[in-house]
């Protein structure tokens, strides 16, 4: 059963620009990454982040003011909304695995050497459902709101959750996302695992040694009223293989991405180019390889992102999701830039159009990998239509 979730309204802001038109200018033509060396997140250690160096719009967190950043693209379009369903009809998913947990860290310092939190600082600022609840409250939508929190995957699910809403007829619209801030937190635990490099990441090279964190936001809006983009395949499973190493055949990545296939009722050829998970760790790498190469095979073109704006986390899910939805815009078949230092690994299952610049002819379908902690797999396929109802 294909799907009846359609994408209206995206708006972005990440390492690659504060808008979707500059994200748009950048993510198929950057020769050089966009992330910052720096030690503001782990004194001692310079690390390339997705830095997002100047936030339009103020909130209470940082998490929360990438999310209006980018929000405030679609209040037009929401209004409209209101106006014909009602407020109690609009939903708002989002996924993040920071909220504010920077403002936090913060006011934890300032009890230690003053003896008092910031005036400014509520502990519900680092609640994981406030970015949804600001979110619902800023755009004025009644409806469900939740966040989701399920690290590396949480916003991919916030698209497949706001797709059910649509289909159990909960919704008439529902504004899905993802939001991720920077802090000490994420950065210093993931060098606690030993998962993040000095350099900049390396997507499935001989050389690379791990990943860039970073920091971004990205919301969109689904409704069932056709449009050029429709969500037409969701694929979820959870191997629960280790509470942070992936299954190191990827049988999990394999069913999420051939569960995409069978939602979509499409033949692995169909897929024109995947955006991969490619954290550039040994692991992921490995993992994502063999399953691409088992349902796809060797030729399908495909990359990964993280090097222009660093793994955003909770919020890469969706980000990714909209550089699909981007490269299928494109009439003359442009792909994402991966940069990598183009040195393959032979430990690696082959992938030969990986980091392909360019396909033969415009794409139809895309897909967008997001694998997380604990064996939790989504991938989505996104197909360029032509704004009919399917049949």
């Amino acid at each position: 059963m294909t799907s009846q979730c359609y994408i209206h309204e995206v708006a972005a802001i990440c390492a690659l620009g504060q808008d979707l038109q500059s994200i748009n200018d950048q993510l198929f033509s950057v020769q050089t990454s966009p992330l910052v060396v720096t030690d503001s997140y782990s004194p001692g250690r310079a690390l390339p982040l997705g830095v997002v160096e100047r936030i339009p719009e103020q909130a209470d967190t940082r998490n929360n003011a990438l999310l209006l950043s980018a929000a405030v693209k679609l209040i037009p379009a929401v209004d409209a909304l209101k106006a014909q369903y009602g407020a109690h009809r609009i939903g708002v998913v989002l996924g993040s695995s920071t909220s504010g947990i920077a403002e936090g860290e913060a006011a934890i310092a300032s009890l230690v050497q003053t003896g008092s939190f910031p005036p400014a600082y509520h502990y519900t600022q680092q609640e994981i459902a406030a970015p949804s609840e600001f979110l619902a409250r800023t755009l004025g939508a009644a409806g469900p709101a939740w966040t989701i929190s399920t690290a590396c995957t949480s916003g991919a699910k916030a698209l497949a959750s706001g797709a059910r809403l649509l289909a159990l007829d909960v919704c008439d619209a529902v504004i899905v996302g993802g939001a991720d801030s920077l802090c000490h937190l994420t950065v210093e635990g993931f060098l606690s695992l030993a998962a993040v490099s000095d350099q900049l990441c390396n997507p499935f090279s001989q050389n690379r040694r791990g990943i860039n964190i970073g920091e971004g936001a990205a919301v969109m809006i689904l409704t069932k009223t056709p449009s050029q983009i429709r969500l037409v395949g969701i694929g979820e499973t959870s191997d629960a293989h280790h509470i942070s190493a992936p299954e190191p055949e990827g049988r999990g990545a394999e069913a999420a991405m051939r569960a995409a296939l069978a939602m979509a009722a499409l033949e692995p050829e169909a897929v024109g180019y995947i955006n991969l998970h490619g954290t550039a760790t040994e692991q992921n790498d490995r993992m994502e390889s063999l399953a691409v190469g088992r349902v796809f095979g060797p030729q399908v073109a495909c990359g990964s992102t993280k090097g222009l704006t660093g793994h955003t986390l909770g919020a890469a899910g969706a980000l990714e999701a909209v550089f699909c939805l981007l490269a299928l815009k494109r009439a003359d078949g442009t792909l994402p830039r991966q940069l990598w230092d183009g040195v393959n690994d032979p430990e690696l299952a082959p992938l030969e159009n990986l980091g392909a610049p360019k396909v033969n002819q415009p794409l139809r379908y895309a897909m967008s990998n997001s694998f997380a902690f604990g064996g939790n797999n989504i991938s989505l396929i996104l197909e360029l239509c032509d704004g009919q109802p399917s049949r």
